[in-house]
């Protein structure tokens, strides 16, 4: 289930629902509503989830809405509403056709009010009998509504083929001849190295000893071994070029490898995340034209088989005129005699599937309907991709995964995500995974464009580039306003099921580059980054290697370094932070900046306010200086502060708290002691390139 709006009131909660949908017959059409889920047994229904019981429909009391009043004993629920006592239309959470079970939690016995509008679908629930008005016990029974269930993890991303290799003969996937073939290249930063899921097995207490909760994986899925044009030529070691959704790489082991690794992660008590893609296949289908500019949808719009234009739009999520391969601004076609099968599922194969209008320019209309950097751009509006990634995915749920990180979601329509990600949740709640997460990559600073995918596109969350974009601006010495002004944005991340506060935050990645380059390769600059991630909103990530203080000369494979003993001459000449230059093993545990991470990620999970407590910010700078905020922890009814100072100098500050009269002492960053006075005002002085935390 999503979890939304809860009320609270008197020993009651209730869960509501949000919600948009399409028109609907009006009440007086003779449709029957009826409330749908494990509550029916207490309603008098002889079974739960019967879509046609009497004793749970709703009547009709308006030319649209729906009504009934229901009795029932404390408790958790589930619900859907279903229409003419069939499962064949139904809505959930988000008035969602098909969508998540909706939450109606309970704190004690209750005659409750249920109201439903068949045009929005929208379901109200009120209750009838409160005892008086609430008290100071009523506040056990409040939940934060707004939250995903996973919101205090400690992410660590890893690009398995640069790990560690504990399984040499699987280098080359099982293919024979040379790196062209098999895509295997050690000495070259864009070929396969050998690094493989056995060799994440073997090095679990590594990541886990960093605090980590949870593995992110590069994607897994088989991989066209090499693709390019002559000469320049590389391979899909980073897991992005898939023709079969259905394998694992035999580069990297075999799905059963995969399956131990979930099971050997979760013993350890770790999360393990998948990186999946909608979006595209790798580079199969040409053109017959040869040419690969973006055509638009103006000047060259779909035809139908029968050469009649038509805009696509029109048909979202619905079935599409009959197209072949004339309906498109180029014309695809199979240059290699096998490519035509070379994808599974099958339905992969079909080239009408596929948007063909040429290489986008990552803007306007293009970023949505043209290929990326070449790869087949799958053609989401349609229904058959909807559903056959819809079916792809939920296999994997169902092998055990916790979640997943969605690569380039910004480039699919939006109403791709309003379905696929109900049908991943339901997914997993129905083999009982209570706290899958999945987090959008959505590459925008900008909070009022990425918040669009976690609250209208319906994702739970989205990668966190604001943070990464002025964390980095502030680690290097910036205005701290930057950091004030990135999170007087965070409302727009607020809805019924989500906040700021589910965001994963990061510092680099193996698209853009890390850290330690950013910081120009500075320890107190880049141990001062980590502590703003991981003392601030949102949910931390540890690009792989940043714990050993790799830099590397850029982004993409100059930021993919291997964590075991190197063959490649770019890598093994470069700079570290806190450690040797060359070719060796990078797993010590006794490193400065993986030791560093380690005492955040402690202080992290011993203060849950740190990790999900409300965030208020108290003072920023327009230089370099000061940023201040509180971190409150509800249940403790405690307040902390955590105040940075990226000057290179000492700073001093004053600002309000929440908390008069009251010693805030220092539990990291250095001792200390400051005092609040009776208006609960603060005075702090902090040492240059400081994060500390009261």
């Amino acid at each position: 289930m999503r979890q939304v709006a809860l009320l609270f009131a008197a020993g009651l909660a209730v869960a509501t629902a949000s919600v948009v949908s399409a028109p609907a017959a009006s009440a007086d059409a003779g449709r029957v509503i009826t409330v749908a889920g494990d509550l029916q047994s207490e309603l008098g229904c002889p079974a739960d989830w019967q879509p046609s019981c009497p004793q749970s429909e709703l009547a009709p009391i308006g030319p649209t809405t729906y009504g009934a009043q229901f009795t029932l004993p404390a408790g958790s629920y589930e619900f859907k509403l279903t229409v003419n006592g069939s499962w064949d239309e139904n809505y959930g959470a988000d008035g969602t056709p098909n969508g998540a079970n909706i939450a109606l939690v309970i704190g004690g016995p209750a005659t409750l009010d249920f109201g439903y509008d068949d045009v929005t679908h929208r379901v109200s629930i009120a209750p009838t009998d409160l005892p008086g008005a609430a008290t100071p016990a009523d506040a056990a029974l409040a939940r934060d509504s707004l939250r995903q269930p996973l919101t205090r993890e400690q992410f660590y991303f890893v690009m398995t083929d640069r790990f560690a290799n504990a399984d040499p003969t699987n280098d080359r996937g099982g293919y024979s001849g040379g790196p062209l073939v098999t895509g295997y290249d050690p000495t070259h930063k864009g070929f396969y190295h050998g690094g493989d899921l056995q060799g994440l097995i073997s090095k679990l207490d590594y990541i886990k000893g960093l605090g980590t909760t949870a593995i992110w994986l590069t994607p897994s899925f088989v991989n066209k071994p090499v693709q390019g044009p002559p000469g320049q030529q590389t391979a899909g070691y980073h897991g992005y070029w898939i023709t079969d959704f259905t394998h694992i790489d035999p580069h990297l082991g075999s799905n059963q490898d995969m399956k131990n690794l979930i099971t050997a992660a979760h013993a350890k008590g770790m999360k393990v995340f998948f990186d999946i893609i909608t979006n595209h296949t790798a580079d199969v289908i040409d053109y017959a034209q040869h040419e690969y500019s973006y055509r638009n949808k103006t000047d060259y719009p779909y035809k139908d088989a029968n050469g009649t234009p038509f805009d696509d739009r029109d048909y979202v999520n619905q079935p599409f005129p009959p197209m072949n391969a004339d309906s498109f601004p180029y014309t695809p076609v199979f240059d290699n005699p096998g490519d035509a099968t070379a994808k599974t599922p099958a339905w992969l194969n079909d080239v009408t599937l596929y948007h063909n209008r040429g290489d986008s320019t990552y803007a306007g209309e293009s970023a949505t309907y043209g290929d990326f950097s070449g790869l087949d751009d799958l053609f989401t509006e349609r229904p058959e991709v909807l559903h056959g990634m819809e079916d792809i995915y939920r296999a994997w749920v169902d092998l055990g995964i916790d979640g997943f990180r969605i690569d380039t979601a910004k480039h699919v329509n939006t109403e791709f995500w309003q379905q696929f990600s109900p049908a991943m949740l339901d997914e997993a709640h129905s083999i009982g995974t209570s706290k899958f997460f999945m987090f959008g990559e959505v590459f925008d600073a900008d909070p009022a464009f990425q918040s669009i995918y976690s609250t209208t596109a319906k994702l739970p969350a989205t990668l966190d580039f604001g943070f990464q974009q002025n964390a980095v601006a502030v680690a290097n010495g910036g205005a701290t306003t930057y950091l004030s002004k990135l999170y007087a944005g965070d409302d727009y991340y607020t809805d019924t099921d989500s906040n700021a506060y589910d965001l994963p935050t990061f510092l680099g990645n193996h698209d853009m580059g890390r850290i330690g380059r950013f910081v120009n390769g500075s320890l107190s600059r880049d141990e001062f980054a980590h502590a703003l991630m991981y003392t601030l909103r949102g949910q931390p990530v540890v690009y792989y290697g940043d714990e050993q203080g790799f830099i590397g000369d850029g982004g993409d494979q100059d930021a993919r370094q291997d964590m075991f003993a190197s063959s490649v001459a770019s890598y093994n000449d470069d700079p570290m932070i806190g450690g040797p230059t060359g070719a060796m093993d990078r797993y010590n545990r006794k490193g400065t900046l993986y030791r560093y991470i380690r005492a955040l990620s402690d202080l992290r999970k011993a203060q849950p306010a740190l990790a999900d407590g409300a965030q208020t910010t108290r003072f920023a700078s327009d230089s370099a200086g000061i940023f201040a905020v509180s971190r409150v922890d509800r249940s403790a009814q405690r307040e902390y502060l955590v105040v940075a100072n990226n000057a290179t100098t000492a700073k001093a500050a004053s600002f309000d708290t929440f908390t008069p009269n009251a010693p805030f002492n220092s539990i990291f960053g250095g001792a200390g002691v400051t005092f609040s006075n009776g208006a609960g005002q603060v005075n702090v002085t902090i040492p240059p390139l400081t994060v500390r935390v009261f």
